[in-house]
């Protein structure tokens, strides 16, 4: 059972990350502080984001665009102000695009985009919350590594795997999969460098969600 007291989820504003903040909110013993980022909240595709924290007092829209260095700077203040001195305990990296491609279609413009989103976007949030994380894991009376404790949770996809290239024909996007493939690998070296702060860095395949960029990757349309 996940008993950490703050959770930030980037790309909360739909899909996986708006259904994993409906969840922590529901549950009988949700964290005290559960910050909701997006890009834009005031778009209308936040809106069910907005009626969502209406209801709960612990959750905290913030905006936060994983490809602008300041908006994570400024993203991170916020939640130290809000924390009040406390760590932050959780950290899911979640927001990501895709673009429809193939071998012989795919551009520069789309891979450069795409990865900068994808990876290097959470390497950077990872590197503005890293202070929080810290404080997290020094403050816990907990052993070992745990998402209760101090960790990093970055939702990447089995299609991204050299092994498996998960759901080649159903849909190819080059860009997305060499993205998550180079996730992984961060994530892994994440692993290794923060071993020492017991902070647990791990990679998340969902699975396939019926969801807007679920949809885009199959070239799907949903009921």
């Amino acid at each position: 059972m996940l008993k950490a007291q703050s959770v930030l989820v980037t790309g909360s504003n739909r899909g996986i990350g708006l259904e994993v903040i409906r969840q922590l909110a529901g549950n009988s013993s949700h964290p005290e502080w559960i910050f909701a980022t997006c890009r834009d909240p005031e778009a209308s595709h936040a809106q069910e984001l907005k009626n969502l924290a209406a209801k709960h007092r612990g959750v905290k829209i913030i905006q936060l665009d994983v490809m602008d260095p300041s908006s994570i700077q400024t993203a991170a203040a916020k939640v130290t102000e809000h924390l009040q001195g406390t760590g932050l305990n959780l950290l899911i990296n979640n927001a990501g695009i895709v673009r429809p491609s193939t071998v012989e279609s795919e551009t520069p413009e789309n891979m450069s985009e795409v990865y900068k989103n994808n990876t290097i976007g959470p390497m950077m949030v990872s590197q503005a919350f890293l202070p929080l994380l810290r404080k997290a894991s020094q403050e816990s009376p907990q052993k070992g590594m745990s998402c209760s404790k101090a960790a990093i949770v970055n939702v990447s996809s089995a299609s991204g795997s050299i092994t498996e290239v998960l759901g080649w024909n159903v849909g190819h996007i080059i860009n997305y999969r060499c993205s998550k493939a180079a996730l992984n690998v961060l994530t892994r070296c994440q692993g290794l460098g923060l071993a020492e702060d017991k902070i647990l860095c791990v990679a998340l395949h969902p699975g396939w969600v019926q969801t807007d960029m679920g949809n885009a990757e199959v070239g799907a349309s949903r009921d």
